[in-house]
């Protein structure tokens, strides 16, 4: 035996149910790494190159399952994981499963629960870049679950590439990360287009527009570290900026778009928690006191799951 034939015995067996552009990509990155990758797809013609690489199509679940020791997922949500995963009832026996389908950490939770009674080694992850980071330095990827199983799979999982994350034994962790991310990244995506709209309005030409608002961009980073650090303390001083300047200063925004016709919902509904949080006698506080405000009884943040 040449010792390539033995690095290839090391080599972990793959199997990547789902083939999306993400799935896509992870089933190359596992390829790039010289792993035996099998693929499945519910819908047929989605593989792209990936026969060509070396890849093996599976004609099912359960044998693709069975062709792999490491079995990834990636689909369109939960709904489509469950489906897919009731096609191979057995066959689980000394694998390992690493779900990085998008979801909610009460599905993470769940799917952990039905994988134990099947007597399956589940691992839930979020990955938190774009398509084309996969399987190189600038990939992220967050873990949760069982820290034996994630020892077990982790060698493997490198071939992702980039910084891998363990969160920890609860299973809908990742996931949580994952949803306030998304979380910031949607409704930030939504004040950037709604003041594009805005100011488009008001006759600004985008790039004349777009040179001053990364600068408000920039603020941000340094915004969300000190925003940590007073809801972590429960201490919100409005020596910067306070929640009835932003009362004022939104309220502009809001008649200014309706002027023009633009959708104002998203700021009403904002304009509301500021208003509640002035009601509250929070007025003088600094921003990130609208933590307290959004949850409902009244807490800064949660020690929960830490």
């Amino acid at each position: 035996m040449t010792a390539s034939d033995e690095e290839n015995l090391q080599l972990t067996p793959v199997t990547v149910l789902g083939l999306g552009p993400m799935g896509r990509a992870l089933a190359a990155a596992f390829l790039a790494a010289r792993h035996p990758v099998t693929v499945w797809n519910r819908t047929p013609g989605r593989t792209g190159d990936l026969l060509d690489r070396g890849a093996t199509l599976a004609t099912s679940v359960e044998d693709a399952v069975r062709a792999g020791q490491l079995v990834v997922t990636c689909l369109i949500d939960y709904d489509a994981l469950h489906a897919t995963l009731r096609q191979s009832t057995e066959g689980w026996e000394g694998r390992q499963l690493v779900n990085l389908t998008s979801g909610e950490p009460a599905q993470a939770r769940a799917t952990a629960v039905w994988a134990s009674a099947r007597g399956i080694d589940y691992l839930d992850g979020a990955i938190l870049t774009p398509t084309p980071a996969v399987g190189t330095p600038s990939a992220a990827v967050l873990y949760s679950g069982a820290s034996d199983v994630y020892e077990a799979v982790a060698a493997t999982l490198a071939a992702i590439g980039g910084t891998a994350t363990y969160l920890g034994d609860d299973h809908g962790r990742a996931s949580a990360f994952d949803v306030a991310l998304l979380d910031l990244f949607a409704t930030s995506v939504n004040g950037i287009v709604h003041a594009f709209a805005l100011s488009s309005a008001e006759g600004i030409a985008p790039e004349q527009f777009a040179a001053f608002a990364t600068g408000i961009g920039g603020l941000l980073p340094e915004m969300i570290t000190r925003f940590a650090q007073q809801i972590q303390a429960d201490h919100c001083p409005g020596d910067r900026s306070t929640i009835a300047s932003a009362a004022s200063g939104i309220t502009h925004v809001i008649n200014t778009s309706a002027t023009h016709g633009i959708d104002v919902g998203v700021l009403t509904a904002a304009k509301t928690v500021i208003d509640r949080a002035v009601a509250d006698g929070y007025g003088p506080q600094g921003l990130a006191r609208l933590t307290t405000t959004l949850h409902k009884d009244g807490r800064a943040w949660t020690t929960e799951g830490t």
